[in-house]
Protein backbone atom coordinates (compact mmCIF):
# COMPACT_ATOMS: atom_id res chain seq x y z
CA UNK A 1 0.00 0.00 0.00
CA UNK A 2 2.10 2.96 -0.99
CA UNK A 3 1.60 6.57 -1.99
CA UNK A 4 3.12 8.06 -5.06
CA UNK A 5 5.31 11.38 -4.29
CA UNK A 6 7.38 13.05 -6.75
CA UNK A 7 9.46 15.21 -5.28
CA UNK A 8 9.62 17.98 -8.08
CA UNK A 9 5.56 18.16 -7.58
CA UNK A 10 6.35 18.94 -11.00
CA UNK A 11 1.93 17.90 -12.17
CA UNK A 12 0.51 20.35 -9.08
CA UNK A 13 2.63 23.22 -10.56
CA UNK A 14 1.40 22.25 -14.02
CA UNK A 15 -1.55 22.56 -12.97
CA UNK A 16 -1.70 25.91 -10.98
CA UNK A 17 0.23 27.20 -13.54
CA UNK A 18 -2.79 25.99 -16.17
CA UNK A 19 -5.21 27.73 -14.00
CA UNK A 20 -4.23 31.20 -13.81
CA UNK A 21 -3.54 31.01 -17.46
CA UNK A 22 -6.62 29.49 -17.95
CA UNK A 23 -8.29 32.55 -15.53
CA UNK A 24 -5.83 35.63 -17.10
CA UNK A 25 -7.41 34.90 -20.78
CA UNK A 26 -10.35 34.95 -19.96
CA UNK A 27 -10.30 37.86 -18.02
CA UNK A 28 -7.96 39.79 -20.73
CA UNK A 29 -9.17 39.15 -23.74
CA UNK A 30 -12.68 36.47 -23.85
CA UNK A 31 -14.60 38.69 -21.43
CA UNK A 32 -17.03 40.26 -24.37
CA UNK A 33 -17.25 36.91 -25.99
CA UNK A 34 -20.12 34.39 -26.30
CA UNK A 35 -19.97 32.01 -23.45
CA UNK A 36 -19.65 29.06 -25.16
CA UNK A 37 -16.42 30.47 -27.34
CA UNK A 38 -14.98 31.00 -23.30
CA UNK A 39 -16.12 27.46 -21.79
CA UNK A 40 -13.93 25.97 -25.36
CA UNK A 41 -10.35 27.64 -24.65
CA UNK A 42 -10.66 26.92 -21.04
CA UNK A 43 -11.56 23.62 -21.09
CA UNK A 44 -8.64 23.33 -24.07
CA UNK A 45 -6.27 25.13 -22.43
CA UNK A 46 -7.27 23.32 -19.09
CA UNK A 47 -6.91 19.81 -20.87
CA UNK A 48 -3.43 20.31 -22.18
CA UNK A 49 -2.69 21.26 -19.00
CA UNK A 50 -3.85 18.25 -17.23
CA UNK A 51 -2.42 16.55 -19.97
CA UNK A 52 0.79 17.57 -18.95
CA UNK A 53 0.53 16.49 -16.03
CA UNK A 54 0.04 13.20 -16.48
CA UNK A 55 3.27 12.74 -18.48
CA UNK A 56 4.77 13.70 -15.02
CA UNK A 57 3.18 11.63 -12.63
CA UNK A 58 4.99 8.76 -10.91
CA UNK A 59 2.81 6.10 -11.97
CA UNK A 60 0.04 6.52 -9.67
CA UNK A 61 -2.95 5.21 -11.07
CA UNK A 62 -5.07 7.43 -8.87
CA UNK A 63 -2.89 10.76 -9.62
CA UNK A 64 -3.83 9.59 -12.90
CA UNK A 65 -7.46 9.03 -13.04
CA UNK A 66 -7.76 12.00 -11.23
CA UNK A 67 -6.36 14.20 -14.35
CA UNK A 68 -8.47 12.50 -16.55
CA UNK A 69 -11.81 12.71 -14.67
CA UNK A 70 -11.10 16.48 -14.39
CA UNK A 71 -10.85 16.78 -18.34
CA UNK A 72 -13.63 14.98 -19.03
CA UNK A 73 -15.58 17.21 -16.63
CA UNK A 74 -14.11 20.66 -18.14
CA UNK A 75 -15.06 19.12 -21.86
CA UNK A 76 -18.64 18.43 -20.73
CA UNK A 77 -18.59 22.18 -19.22
CA UNK A 78 -17.51 23.34 -22.78
CA UNK A 79 -21.77 23.97 -23.47
CA UNK A 80 -22.77 25.07 -20.36
CA UNK A 81 -24.75 28.13 -19.91
CA UNK A 82 -25.59 28.21 -15.85
CA UNK A 83 -22.58 31.13 -15.46
CA UNK A 84 -20.59 34.39 -17.24
CA UNK A 85 -17.65 33.50 -15.06
CA UNK A 86 -16.32 30.99 -16.98
CA UNK A 87 -12.62 31.36 -16.35
CA UNK A 88 -13.06 31.32 -12.28
CA UNK A 89 -15.23 28.22 -12.73
CA UNK A 90 -12.39 26.38 -14.84
CA UNK A 91 -10.00 27.95 -12.41
CA UNK A 92 -11.72 26.56 -9.00
CA UNK A 93 -12.03 22.95 -10.89
CA UNK A 94 -8.48 22.81 -11.47
CA UNK A 95 -7.27 23.87 -8.06
CA UNK A 96 -9.58 21.37 -6.26
CA UNK A 97 -7.56 18.86 -8.66
CA UNK A 98 -4.61 20.51 -7.26
CA UNK A 99 -5.82 19.24 -3.98
CA UNK A 100 -6.56 16.18 -4.61
CA UNK A 101 -2.94 15.50 -5.83
CA UNK A 102 -1.66 16.76 -2.88
CA UNK A 103 -3.43 14.45 -1.27
CA UNK A 104 -3.30 11.16 -2.68
CA UNK A 105 0.65 12.36 -2.34
CA UNK A 106 1.19 12.99 1.13
CA UNK A 107 1.94 11.03 4.23
CA UNK A 108 1.81 13.85 6.64
CA UNK A 109 -0.82 14.96 8.33
CA UNK A 110 -0.37 18.85 8.20
CA UNK A 111 -0.14 18.73 4.24
CA UNK A 112 -3.05 15.98 3.93
CA UNK A 113 -5.26 18.42 5.89
CA UNK A 114 -4.06 21.74 4.12
CA UNK A 115 -5.31 19.44 0.88
CA UNK A 116 -8.39 18.65 1.79
CA UNK A 117 -9.19 22.00 2.40
CA UNK A 118 -8.15 23.55 -0.72
CA UNK A 119 -10.34 20.43 -2.34
CA UNK A 120 -13.29 20.94 0.13
CA UNK A 121 -13.21 25.05 -0.54
CA UNK A 122 -13.17 24.74 -4.21
CA UNK A 123 -16.36 22.45 -3.98
CA UNK A 124 -17.99 24.63 -1.53
CA UNK A 125 -17.72 27.39 -4.49
CA UNK A 126 -18.13 25.51 -7.39
CA UNK A 127 -21.69 24.48 -5.88
CA UNK A 128 -22.67 27.50 -5.90
CA UNK A 129 -22.00 29.01 -9.18
CA UNK A 130 -25.32 28.82 -10.59
CA UNK A 131 -27.00 32.34 -9.87
CA UNK A 132 -29.69 31.79 -11.68
CA UNK A 133 -30.98 29.36 -8.67
CA UNK A 134 -31.75 30.10 -5.43
CA UNK A 135 -31.22 26.94 -4.32
CA UNK A 136 -27.56 26.52 -5.52
CA UNK A 137 -26.39 29.04 -3.09
CA UNK A 138 -28.71 27.33 -0.44
CA UNK A 139 -26.70 24.04 -1.27
CA UNK A 140 -23.70 25.15 -0.71
CA UNK A 141 -24.85 27.47 2.73
CA UNK A 142 -25.53 24.01 3.40
CA UNK A 143 -22.05 22.30 2.13
CA UNK A 144 -19.92 24.70 4.16
CA UNK A 145 -21.40 24.31 7.32
CA UNK A 146 -21.44 20.62 7.47
CA UNK A 147 -17.93 20.96 5.88
CA UNK A 148 -16.88 23.06 8.41
CA UNK A 149 -17.99 21.05 11.27
CA UNK A 150 -16.35 17.89 10.02
CA UNK A 151 -13.52 20.06 9.16
CA UNK A 152 -13.12 20.80 12.71
CA UNK A 153 -13.45 16.98 14.19
CA UNK A 154 -10.83 15.75 11.92
CA UNK A 155 -8.51 18.69 13.05
CA UNK A 156 -9.44 17.53 16.95
CA UNK A 157 -8.42 14.07 15.68
CA UNK A 158 -5.42 14.48 14.10
CA UNK A 159 -3.99 17.22 17.20
CA UNK A 160 -4.95 14.02 19.35
CA UNK A 161 -2.79 11.88 16.96
CA UNK A 162 -0.18 14.40 16.77
CA UNK A 163 -0.22 14.87 20.94
CA UNK A 164 0.07 10.63 21.15
CA UNK A 165 3.05 10.56 18.85
CA UNK A 166 4.83 13.91 18.82
CA UNK A 167 4.63 13.19 14.95
CA UNK A 168 2.40 14.75 11.91
CA UNK A 169 3.91 11.39 9.77
CA UNK A 170 1.12 8.70 9.54
CA UNK A 171 3.83 6.30 9.99
CA UNK A 172 6.05 7.29 12.56
CA UNK A 173 2.35 7.84 14.32
CA UNK A 174 1.72 4.35 13.76
CA UNK A 175 5.25 3.15 15.32
CA UNK A 176 4.50 5.58 17.98
CA UNK A 177 1.16 4.01 18.79
CA UNK A 178 2.04 0.48 19.45
CA UNK A 179 -0.96 -1.28 19.11
CA UNK A 180 -2.22 0.55 21.94
CA UNK A 181 -5.23 1.60 22.67
CA UNK A 182 -6.04 4.25 24.85
CA UNK A 183 -9.40 6.77 25.65
CA UNK A 184 -7.60 9.35 23.60
CA UNK A 185 -6.71 7.19 20.70
CA UNK A 186 -10.20 5.82 20.60
CA UNK A 187 -11.93 9.85 20.37
CA UNK A 188 -9.08 10.08 17.46
CA UNK A 189 -10.63 6.89 15.71
CA UNK A 190 -14.11 8.68 15.61
CA UNK A 191 -13.31 11.84 14.79
CA UNK A 192 -11.34 10.59 12.05
CA UNK A 193 -14.12 8.48 10.92
CA UNK A 194 -16.38 11.16 11.09
CA UNK A 195 -14.09 14.08 9.31
CA UNK A 196 -13.78 11.91 6.45
CA UNK A 197 -17.69 10.27 6.99
CA UNK A 198 -18.55 13.76 5.72
CA UNK A 199 -16.03 13.73 2.60
CA UNK A 200 -17.11 10.53 1.25
CA UNK A 201 -20.95 11.18 2.07
CA UNK A 202 -21.43 8.09 4.29
CA UNK A 203 -23.80 7.58 7.09
CA UNK A 204 -24.81 9.42 9.16
CA UNK A 205 -22.20 12.67 8.12
CA UNK A 206 -24.51 12.41 4.81
CA UNK A 207 -26.92 14.97 5.23
CA UNK A 208 -24.90 17.94 2.69
CA UNK A 209 -25.39 14.91 -0.59
CA UNK A 210 -29.16 15.43 -0.90
CA UNK A 211 -29.19 19.21 -1.45
CA UNK A 212 -26.00 19.03 -3.64
CA UNK A 213 -26.57 16.48 -5.86
CA UNK A 214 -29.55 18.29 -6.56
CA UNK A 215 -28.38 21.99 -6.76
CA UNK A 216 -25.39 22.27 -7.50
CA UNK A 217 -23.91 22.93 -11.39
CA UNK A 218 -24.34 19.16 -13.48
CA UNK A 219 -20.56 19.98 -14.27
CA UNK A 220 -20.03 20.68 -10.75
CA UNK A 221 -22.47 17.83 -9.46
CA UNK A 222 -20.12 15.07 -11.83
CA UNK A 223 -17.49 16.56 -10.48
CA UNK A 224 -17.71 16.19 -6.58
CA UNK A 225 -19.80 12.40 -7.29
CA UNK A 226 -16.58 11.35 -9.31
CA UNK A 227 -13.32 12.58 -8.99
CA UNK A 228 -13.52 14.50 -5.12
CA UNK A 229 -14.77 10.18 -4.00
CA UNK A 230 -11.38 8.67 -5.52
CA UNK A 231 -9.16 11.24 -3.55
CA UNK A 232 -11.37 10.86 -0.67
CA UNK A 233 -11.69 6.95 -0.41
CA UNK A 234 -7.70 6.51 -1.05
CA UNK A 235 -6.49 8.62 1.33
CA UNK A 236 -9.09 7.24 4.07
CA UNK A 237 -8.12 4.13 3.37
CA UNK A 238 -4.08 5.23 3.38
CA UNK A 239 -4.52 6.73 6.93
CA UNK A 240 -6.91 4.38 8.25
CA UNK A 241 -5.18 1.14 7.42
CA UNK A 242 -1.54 2.89 7.99
CA UNK A 243 -1.92 5.57 10.37
CA UNK A 244 -3.77 3.06 12.91
CA UNK A 245 -1.74 0.13 12.28
CA UNK A 246 -1.80 -2.22 15.24
CA UNK A 247 -5.00 -1.18 16.28
CA UNK A 248 -7.78 -2.72 13.52
CA UNK A 249 -9.74 -4.66 15.73
CA UNK A 250 -12.22 -7.12 14.62
CA UNK A 251 -15.54 -6.87 13.32
CA UNK A 252 -16.87 -10.04 12.74
CA UNK A 253 -19.92 -11.97 13.38
CA UNK A 254 -19.82 -12.80 17.53
CA UNK A 255 -15.96 -11.95 17.34
CA UNK A 256 -15.99 -7.72 17.40
CA UNK A 257 -12.94 -6.23 18.72
CA UNK A 258 -11.87 -3.04 20.02
CA UNK A 259 -10.66 -1.17 16.98
CA UNK A 260 -11.25 1.53 14.43
CA UNK A 261 -12.46 -1.58 12.08
CA UNK A 262 -16.26 -1.61 14.19
CA UNK A 263 -16.87 1.82 13.32
CA UNK A 264 -16.06 1.76 9.64
CA UNK A 265 -18.40 -1.40 9.55
CA UNK A 266 -21.46 0.08 11.44
CA UNK A 267 -20.65 2.80 9.41
CA UNK A 268 -20.80 0.58 6.07
CA UNK A 269 -24.08 -0.82 7.53
CA UNK A 270 -25.84 1.87 8.16
CA UNK A 271 -24.53 3.78 4.48
CA UNK A 272 -25.79 1.00 2.48
CA UNK A 273 -29.39 0.72 4.34
CA UNK A 274 -30.18 4.12 4.42
CA UNK A 275 -28.81 5.14 1.27
CA UNK A 276 -31.12 2.26 -0.42
CA UNK A 277 -33.91 2.57 1.32
CA UNK A 278 -34.00 6.32 1.40
CA UNK A 279 -33.43 6.25 -2.51
CA UNK A 280 -36.57 4.27 -3.67
CA UNK A 281 -39.04 6.91 -2.30
CA UNK A 282 -37.20 9.72 -4.44
CA UNK A 283 -39.15 11.52 -7.12
CA UNK A 284 -35.97 13.54 -8.12
CA UNK A 285 -33.33 11.76 -10.38
CA UNK A 286 -30.45 13.87 -9.03
CA UNK A 287 -31.73 13.16 -4.95
CA UNK A 288 -31.54 9.48 -6.32
CA UNK A 289 -27.98 9.88 -7.45
CA UNK A 290 -26.94 10.76 -4.31
CA UNK A 291 -28.73 8.27 -1.88
CA UNK A 292 -27.54 5.92 -4.63
CA UNK A 293 -23.85 7.49 -4.05
CA UNK A 294 -24.28 7.14 -0.11
CA UNK A 295 -25.14 3.34 -0.62
CA UNK A 296 -21.99 3.06 -3.15
CA UNK A 297 -20.01 4.83 -0.18
CA UNK A 298 -21.08 1.74 2.21
CA UNK A 299 -20.06 -0.83 -0.72
CA UNK A 300 -16.20 1.26 -0.79
CA UNK A 301 -16.02 1.48 3.22
CA UNK A 302 -16.09 -2.72 3.04
CA UNK A 303 -12.38 -2.55 1.38
CA UNK A 304 -11.41 -0.53 4.71
CA UNK A 305 -13.02 -2.86 7.11
CA UNK A 306 -10.79 -5.77 5.22
CA UNK A 307 -7.71 -3.25 4.95
CA UNK A 308 -5.52 -5.67 2.79
CA UNK A 309 -3.75 -5.06 -0.79
CA UNK A 310 -6.41 -6.55 -2.12
CA UNK A 311 -9.17 -5.01 -0.80
CA UNK A 312 -7.27 -1.65 -2.22
CA UNK A 313 -7.04 -3.03 -5.38
CA UNK A 314 -10.43 -3.76 -5.28
CA UNK A 315 -11.67 -0.93 -3.83
CA UNK A 316 -9.64 1.52 -6.74
CA UNK A 317 -11.14 -0.65 -9.19
CA UNK A 318 -14.82 0.20 -7.72
CA UNK A 319 -13.95 3.71 -7.18
CA UNK A 320 -13.16 4.43 -11.13
CA UNK A 321 -15.76 2.43 -13.07
CA UNK A 322 -18.09 4.30 -10.52
CA UNK A 323 -16.85 7.13 -11.35
CA UNK A 324 -17.10 6.65 -15.19
CA UNK A 325 -20.38 5.64 -14.57
CA UNK A 326 -21.48 8.78 -12.41
CA UNK A 327 -19.81 11.44 -14.55
CA UNK A 328 -21.82 9.91 -17.69
CA UNK A 329 -25.56 9.62 -15.58
CA UNK A 330 -24.95 13.32 -14.59
CA UNK A 331 -23.83 14.37 -18.30
CA UNK A 332 -27.43 13.00 -19.32
CA UNK A 333 -29.44 14.10 -16.75
CA UNK A 334 -28.32 17.83 -17.60
CA UNK A 335 -28.99 17.31 -21.25
CA UNK A 336 -33.08 16.30 -19.90
CA UNK A 337 -32.62 18.77 -17.63
CA UNK A 338 -31.78 21.35 -20.02
CA UNK A 339 -34.56 20.33 -22.26
CA UNK A 340 -37.78 19.76 -20.01
CA UNK A 341 -36.46 22.29 -17.31
CA UNK A 342 -36.76 19.44 -14.30
CA UNK A 343 -34.96 16.60 -12.68
CA UNK A 344 -37.91 14.66 -11.81
CA UNK A 345 -37.85 11.19 -12.51
CA UNK A 346 -41.22 11.64 -14.79
CA UNK A 347 -38.96 14.03 -16.93
CA UNK A 348 -37.66 10.54 -18.40
CA UNK A 349 -41.06 9.42 -19.59
CA UNK A 350 -40.20 8.25 -23.13
CA UNK A 351 -36.82 8.85 -23.47
CA UNK A 352 -35.94 6.12 -25.70
CA UNK A 353 -38.03 7.65 -28.39
CA UNK A 354 -36.59 11.88 -28.18
CA UNK A 355 -32.97 10.07 -27.87
CA UNK A 356 -32.18 6.40 -28.52
CA UNK A 357 -28.20 6.75 -28.23
CA UNK A 358 -28.75 8.33 -25.08
CA UNK A 359 -30.93 5.91 -23.52
CA UNK A 360 -28.60 2.93 -24.78
CA UNK A 361 -25.71 4.77 -22.49
CA UNK A 362 -27.92 5.47 -19.55
CA UNK A 363 -29.03 1.85 -19.36
CA UNK A 364 -25.59 0.87 -19.54
CA UNK A 365 -24.51 3.53 -16.96
CA UNK A 366 -27.39 2.15 -14.96
CA UNK A 367 -27.22 -1.37 -14.50
CA UNK A 368 -23.20 -1.10 -14.15
CA UNK A 369 -24.09 0.82 -10.86
CA UNK A 370 -26.79 -1.97 -10.17
CA UNK A 371 -24.13 -4.57 -10.40
CA UNK A 372 -25.17 -6.02 -13.28
CA UNK A 373 -22.88 -8.59 -15.46
CA UNK A 374 -20.98 -8.38 -17.94
CA UNK A 375 -20.41 -4.43 -16.75
CA UNK A 376 -17.80 -3.29 -14.71
CA UNK A 377 -20.09 -2.52 -11.84
CA UNK A 378 -20.13 -6.08 -11.64
CA UNK A 379 -16.95 -7.25 -11.01
CA UNK A 380 -16.23 -3.96 -8.68
CA UNK A 381 -18.90 -5.27 -6.49
CA UNK A 382 -17.56 -8.96 -7.09
CA UNK A 383 -14.19 -8.26 -6.10
CA UNK A 384 -14.64 -5.98 -3.28
CA UNK A 385 -17.05 -8.67 -1.43
CA UNK A 386 -14.25 -10.98 -2.22
CA UNK A 387 -11.76 -9.58 -0.95
CA UNK A 388 -13.77 -8.18 2.25
CA UNK A 389 -14.79 -12.42 2.71
CA UNK A 390 -11.22 -13.06 2.01
CA UNK A 391 -9.96 -10.81 5.25
CA UNK A 392 -11.84 -12.41 7.41
CA UNK A 393 -14.69 -14.93 7.13
CA UNK A 394 -16.72 -13.59 10.31
CA UNK A 395 -17.28 -10.37 7.68
CA UNK A 396 -19.56 -12.48 5.90
CA UNK A 397 -22.95 -11.12 7.74
CA UNK A 398 -21.28 -7.72 6.23
CA UNK A 399 -20.97 -8.95 2.54
CA UNK A 400 -24.57 -10.60 2.84
CA UNK A 401 -25.77 -7.30 4.05
CA UNK A 402 -23.85 -5.60 0.93
CA UNK A 403 -25.71 -8.27 -1.58
CA UNK A 404 -29.04 -7.54 -0.15
CA UNK A 405 -29.10 -4.04 -0.59
CA UNK A 406 -27.71 -4.13 -3.66
CA UNK A 407 -30.81 -6.26 -4.37
CA UNK A 408 -32.75 -3.18 -3.07
CA UNK A 409 -30.99 -0.84 -5.55
CA UNK A 410 -32.25 -2.90 -8.59
CA UNK A 411 -35.84 -1.61 -7.64
CA UNK A 412 -35.25 2.04 -8.27
CA UNK A 413 -32.64 2.09 -10.99
CA UNK A 414 -35.34 -0.22 -12.89
CA UNK A 415 -37.69 2.07 -12.01
CA UNK A 416 -35.47 4.74 -13.95
CA UNK A 417 -35.05 2.28 -16.66
CA UNK A 418 -38.54 1.57 -17.22
CA UNK A 419 -39.75 5.48 -17.37
CA UNK A 420 -37.04 5.73 -20.28
CA UNK A 421 -37.32 2.33 -22.19
CA UNK A 422 -41.78 1.70 -21.43
CA UNK A 423 -43.44 5.02 -20.26
CA UNK A 424 -44.43 7.09 -22.99
CA UNK A 425 -43.50 10.66 -23.16
CA UNK A 426 -45.72 13.65 -22.51
CA UNK A 427 -47.73 15.16 -24.74
CA UNK A 428 -46.40 18.33 -24.97
CA UNK A 429 -42.63 16.96 -25.00
CA UNK A 430 -43.51 14.64 -27.87
CA UNK A 431 -46.05 17.95 -29.79
CA UNK A 432 -44.17 17.28 -33.59
CA UNK A 433 -41.05 15.75 -32.31
CA UNK A 434 -40.43 18.92 -30.53
CA UNK A 435 -38.39 19.33 -27.05
CA UNK A 436 -39.46 21.65 -24.51
CA UNK A 437 -36.08 23.58 -22.62
CA UNK A 438 -36.04 25.84 -20.85
CA UNK A 439 -38.20 29.30 -19.26
CA UNK A 440 -35.80 31.04 -21.27
CA UNK A 441 -36.00 29.86 -24.44
CA UNK A 442 -39.55 29.68 -23.82
CA UNK A 443 -39.18 33.09 -23.87
CA UNK A 444 -36.54 33.73 -26.48
CA UNK A 445 -39.26 31.25 -28.62
CA UNK A 446 -42.63 32.84 -27.97
CA UNK A 447 -41.21 36.37 -27.29
CA UNK A 448 -44.02 37.40 -24.50
CA UNK A 449 -44.55 36.16 -20.85
CA UNK A 450 -44.75 32.60 -19.95
CA UNK A 451 -48.01 33.10 -18.02
CA UNK A 452 -49.45 34.96 -21.62
CA UNK A 453 -48.85 31.69 -23.34
CA UNK A 454 -50.72 29.61 -20.30
CA UNK A 455 -47.68 27.80 -20.16
CA UNK A 456 -46.44 26.22 -16.86
CA UNK A 457 -42.98 24.88 -16.03
CA UNK A 458 -42.90 23.20 -12.36
CA UNK A 459 -39.02 22.58 -11.95
CA UNK A 460 -39.37 19.72 -9.60
CA UNK A 461 -41.51 16.46 -8.25
CA UNK A 462 -43.51 16.97 -11.30
CA UNK A 463 -43.61 16.64 -15.15
CA UNK A 464 -42.78 20.19 -17.03
CA UNK A 465 -46.21 21.02 -18.25
CA UNK A 466 -46.98 23.64 -21.04
CA UNK A 467 -50.51 24.17 -22.92
CA UNK A 468 -50.85 22.69 -26.24
CA UNK A 469 -50.65 26.68 -27.90
CA UNK A 470 -47.03 26.72 -26.64
CA UNK A 471 -45.48 23.77 -27.19
CA UNK A 472 -47.14 24.56 -30.87
CA UNK A 473 -45.86 27.60 -31.02
CA UNK A 474 -42.04 26.31 -29.98
CA UNK A 475 -42.45 23.80 -32.59
CA UNK A 476 -43.46 26.27 -35.28
CA UNK A 477 -41.01 28.75 -34.14
CA UNK A 478 -37.91 27.24 -33.73
CA UNK A 479 -35.73 23.68 -33.60
CA UNK A 480 -36.14 20.87 -31.34
CA UNK A 481 -33.01 20.98 -29.03
CA UNK A 482 -30.22 18.40 -29.84
CA UNK A 483 -27.60 17.19 -27.82
CA UNK A 484 -24.22 18.85 -28.12
CA UNK A 485 -21.98 16.56 -30.75
CA UNK A 486 -18.78 16.36 -27.98
CA UNK A 487 -21.65 15.97 -24.96
CA UNK A 488 -22.69 13.01 -26.90
CA UNK A 489 -19.11 11.76 -27.86
CA UNK A 490 -17.89 12.12 -23.99
CA UNK A 491 -21.12 9.80 -22.87
CA UNK A 492 -20.72 7.43 -25.79
CA UNK A 493 -16.77 7.58 -24.33
CA UNK A 494 -17.91 6.43 -21.36
CA UNK A 495 -20.26 3.86 -21.92
CA UNK A 496 -17.86 2.12 -24.08
CA UNK A 497 -15.43 2.53 -21.31
CA UNK A 498 -17.82 0.85 -18.69
CA UNK A 499 -18.80 -2.14 -21.46
CA UNK A 500 -14.99 -2.78 -21.87
CA UNK A 501 -14.03 -2.65 -18.55
CA UNK A 502 -16.80 -5.61 -17.52
CA UNK A 503 -15.79 -7.41 -20.41
CA UNK A 504 -11.69 -7.10 -19.59
CA UNK A 505 -11.62 -5.67 -16.12
CA UNK A 506 -7.72 -7.13 -15.98
CA UNK A 507 -7.01 -4.02 -18.10
CA UNK A 508 -7.74 -1.99 -15.19
CA UNK A 509 -6.70 -4.37 -12.54
CA UNK A 510 -3.49 -5.14 -13.73
CA UNK A 511 -2.44 -1.30 -13.93
CA UNK A 512 -3.71 -1.27 -10.76
CA UNK A 513 -2.21 -4.06 -8.63
CA UNK A 514 1.35 -3.43 -10.17
CA UNK A 515 1.20 0.05 -8.52
CA UNK A 516 0.06 -1.04 -5.43
CA UNK A 517 2.75 -3.82 -4.96
CA UNK A 518 0.80 -6.74 -5.32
Amino acid sequence: MLFWTNPTFAPEILLVITSLLVLAIDLLFLRTRPTRLRFTIAATLATIGCLAAILHTTGSPVQTSLLVLTILTVLLSIDSTFTDHVGEFVLLILLATTGMMFLVATQDLLVLFLSLELLSLSLYILTAFDKRNPRSSEAALKYFLFGGMSAAFLLFGFTLLYGLSNSTNILQIAAAIHGTISPLLVIAIITTTIGFGFKVAAAPFHFWAPDVYESAPIPATAFIASASKVASFFIFFQLMTLGFLGVEGTAGWHNITLGWVPVIAAVAALSMLLGNLVAIVQTSTRRLLAYSAIAHAGYMLLALVAHTQQSLTALLYYVLTYALATIGIFAIVGIVEEQTGSDALSSFNGLSRRAPVLSACLFIFILSLAGIPPLAGFFGKFYLFLATFNADHGLLWLVILAIATSAISLYYYLQVLKRVFVNNPPPAISTNNSVISTEDELLHHSNSVISTEGALLRRSGETPVFSPAAAQKLSADGPSQTTPPLTKAIIILLAASVLVLGAAPNLLLHWISTAVGM
